[in-house]
């Protein structure tokens, strides 16, 4: 197929890309941030670094320094100092609920054991550039899993969405480890793609530090692996070692910790009312008929699926669609996990022509999806644009314009995906759309 127009000029897309990016940053720094810390001044709220790695590092420097449990009282308390500024307060009706509790696993420590040593300063900028190193090289990584070779304009341009997308955005400001959960499993996927199976057995492991984003991808591979075991087995046997090495590693550390890590779980799903992402949008029980529903419909794609190889159209349509429906899952709800849709929407985009051609219901979810993800850059230029010639105080009153598709643009990311397995793939190979 040809290219539209707005492909041949590389040009013109990455300037729109870059000023969507900067729209959505100014927003977040002129109108979302100013309102937070005016209304936090306003309700005597504590601030700290307010750095979602701080509780991680703190965690593992009294673990590997001073032999302490991470889950403990009294570390939770000297993380809310430094998270917080100051330990939490019942009493205070407007102190925040969530405790900034260690809800990791112990091995995650490792990862920060070369860092605890310097200040967190240091390592709160050096791990803000690992995570746009990682979120921008997950694009051509993910790209070449969907199997769309765009010209080096095009993927600057969706390497510039990305960085500034919400979810991107509050990763980033956030610093959290979701981000590098999300590029592990981008490489995995791609090494696996290329049959380079121990390696990636490797980096789902190292990706398990966040465990409720990788279980439904965890497993969709089980079922394609025990579908040609003799070919397939590599990567489950190096993900097993990788694993049972973490495991052990962390239980001479921290003897006992699984039982902490899994109360610890439970308190944070208590203290900050962790809910499905469908329970914001259905009441209870419905919601969790539809999470039923998508879950077996997205399992019976998977046993559907499971005879194909890593190479092949079914296999990464496969995964986008686990990732997209992780989202909708997953007991917890944020902004930053919506960086798993990232494959979908790729593959989305890549074979938008053929949506489009095939069917009504799937144009009106192609729509659907494109004005939900559009809107978060079109409003935040919008309030970006207005808090530079009106009064602040007036534009932070729309403070969460942006965010209002926030809740359903994974929903009709997963519909969509779900959509095109059940009526088989969109392109034929030789027919690729190429931009």
């Amino acid at each position: 197929m040809r290219s539209p127009g707005v492909f041949r000029n590389p040009m013109w897309l990455v300037l729109g890309s870059a000023l969507c990016a900067a729209g959505m940053w100014f927003y977040v720094q002129r109108v979302l941030i100013t309102h937070q810390v005016a209304d936090a001044a306003a309700q005597g709220r504590p601030r700290g670094t307010l750095s979602d790695l701080y509780p991680r590092w703190l965690g593992a420097r009294e673990l590997l320094l001073h032999g302490r449990d991470p889950y403990s009282a009294p570390v939770t308390r000297e993380i809310q100092i430094g998270y917080y500024g100051r330990p939490l307060d019942s009493a205070r009706p407007y102190d925040p609920k969530d405790q900034q509790g260690f809800a990791y696993p112990v091995y995650v420590a490792f990862y920060l054991a070369p860092t605890i040593s310097l200040p967190f300063d240091v390592v709160q900028r050096g791990f803000l550039w690992v995570l746009r190193v990682l979120t921008v090289a997950s694009v051509p990584i993910w790209l070449r899993v969907v199997r769309w070779p765009l010209p080096l304009g095009a993927q600057a341009s969706v390497a510039i969405l990305t960085l500034g997308s919400l979810a991107v955005v509050q990763g980033l400001k956030l610093q959290q480890m979701t981000l590098v959960v999300a590029a592990l499993m981008a490489m995995a996927i791609a090494l696996l793609v290329t049959q380079r199976g121990i390696i990636a057995g490797i980096l789902l492991a190292l990706a398990t530090i966040k465990p409720q984003l990788v279980c439904a991808l965890l497993f969709w591979l089980a079922i394609w692996t025990l579908a040609d075991f003799k070919r397939r087995y590599r990567w489950s046997v190096s993900f097993v070692i990788t694993m049972a090495v973490l495991i052990l590693t962390a239980e001479l550390c921290l003897p006992g910790w699984i039982p902490r890590f899994w109360q610890a779980v439970r308190e944070y799903q208590d203290y900050t009312g962790a809910a499905p992402l469908l329970d914001k949008l259905i009441p209870v029980p419905w919601s969790r008929l539809a999470e039923f529903g998508a879950g077996i419909g997205t399992a019976y794609i998977c046993w559907r699926n499971r005879k194909h190889q890593e190479d092949t159209e079914a296999f990464a349509a496969t995964v986008c669609l686990l990732l997209a429906v992780t989202l909708l899952i997953v007991p917890t709800l944020a902004i930053y996990n919506q960086v798993l849709l990232l494959p979908a929407l790729l593959m989305l985009a890549r074979d938008r022509r053929a949506i489009w051609n095939r069917s009504l219901s799937g144009r009106v979810l192609l729509v659907a999806v494109a004005v939900l993800l559009s809107w978060q850059w079109l409003s935040s230029m919008v309030l970006a644009g207005l808090s530079f010639v009106m009064p602040l105080e007036v534009v932070q009153k729309a403070w969460a314009v942006p965010a209002w598709t926030a809740l359903t643009l994974p929903v009709a990311v997963a519909a969509l995906m779900l959509f095109i397995a059940y009526q088989g793939p969109c392109v034929a190979t030789a027919e690729r759309v190429t931009a």
